[in-house]
């Protein structure tokens, strides 16, 4: 049997993701119950969409086992978010008030490079003077953090206005915010849709972005509540889809195209990117191997009446940039300047589409 005083000192190691304070000392911790037959506790969450709920419980029955010995019985931990009594009803804040341009970067399959056009184009677009926020969407396989070298940032939260503000990672000129910063690398995200979708929000409202021209989102590829999450919380600007020239990846790219088509999402494409478009020795710089095919990508934007906002070659230069947190955009190579011809298309499309199209409307879900 083990004392009250024992089991809350053994929680106190246990540090909320988002508060960076010890559950105990955040009043998360009551109802303890120790007797010859285990310990059974009570979760008390600030909020009941608290997205790190399920991986706390978990914490909790490593860390007393670790504490009390792996022979410990952990026999309930119930969750009972609380109840503030006479809180005032306060009037829901704007949206991203100050982001000019929300651009979804979307695939319909994944190992296409998305994350990978997603970071370059984000920097190629700061390299041009444009203020630029990167949002890693991809909550069950965030890559950012790695392309950024930042896997070990932690972002810290201030409170104003009886609101938390995340503040993003500023680097290259972008301002980045991802799962990955939360979550520890080396652990899978297992989450059910509706937690992933309450963390998505979280970022989306509660990131520090500011003044921004360029809110790019890395989506997580394919179709799912992550996207229905983004088109319902704020109006996107427009979506460009990641593809290879491969017939299996142009045939998921025709399908992310139809769905923000779709009269329910409604979203305009601005383009399509067709990377590993060839591959290039190093050795060999003007040569061009076809190895995915050719123009497949190029071919369907034309088949599908949307711009083909460019072609990125498969060159070892932006597989290793990628890799060592120095992405292929920051340098003045053939692969940068392709980022950066890249970024140009896409600014072009959006100022067209602003000027063509009126604004998105956020998608209304009524039961």
């Amino acid at each position: 049997m083990f004392s009250e005083e024992q089991v809350l000192k053994s929680l106190s190691k246990i540090i909320h993701p988002e508060k960076r304070k010890d559950i105990v000392s955040l009043g998360m911790i009551s109802e303890i119950e120790s007797g010859e037959n285990g310990i059974s506790l009570t979760l008390t969450p600030e909020k009941s969409n608290d997205p790190f709920i399920s991986s706390i419980r978990s914490t909790i029955v490593r860390t007393l086992k670790e504490a009390l010995g792996p022979d410990v019985v952990i026999n309930e931990i119930k969750v009972q978010p609380r109840v503030i009594v006479g809180k005032k009803t306060e009037k829901k804040r704007e949206v991203l008030p100050f982001v000019t341009n929300i651009v979804a970067v979307s695939s319909g399959k994944g190992g296409v490079g998305k994350t990978t056009i997603a970071v370059n184009l984000a920097i190629a677009l700061a390299r041009n003077g444009y203020k630029v926020g990167l949002l890693d969407a991809d909550v069950y396989g965030p890559s950012v953090p790695k392309m950024f070298d930042a896997e070990k940032y932690k972002p810290e939260v201030k409170r104003e206005n009886n609101v938390d503000h995340i503040i993003p990672l500023t680097k290259y000129g972008v301002k980045v915010l991802s799962t990955g910063f939360f979550v520890d690398p080396a652990e899978a995200v297992i989450w059910r849709g509706p937690m992933a979708s309450n963390f998505l929000k979280q970022l989306i409202t509660q990131g520090d972005w500011g003044v921004l021209d360029y809110l790019l989102v890395d989506l997580p590829p394919g179709t799912s509540d992550i996207h229905l999450t983004l088109v319902q919380e704020v109006p996107v600007t427009g979506a460009i889809v990641i593809t290879t020239p491969q017939e299996v990846a142009l045939a998921d790219a025709i399908k992310g195209i139809s769905m923000f088509r779709s009269d329910k999402i409604d979203v305009p494409v601005l383009g399509l990117v067709e990377n590993m478009s060839w591959f290039t020795p190093a050795e060999l710089p003007a040569s061009k191997y076809y190895i995915f095919g050719k123009d497949g990508g190029k071919k369907l934007a034309e088949k599908m009446n949307v711009q083909l906002l460019g072609q990125i070659p498969l060159v070892q230069s932006i597989c290793e940039g990628s890799d060592n947190g120095q992405p292929a955009a920051l340098g003045d190579s053939i692969t940068g300047n392709a980022f950066m011809e890249l970024a140009g298309k896409l600014t072009g499309s959006v100022d067209k589409r602003n000027k063509d199209q009126s604004p998105t409307i956020k998608l209304q879900i009524t039961k």
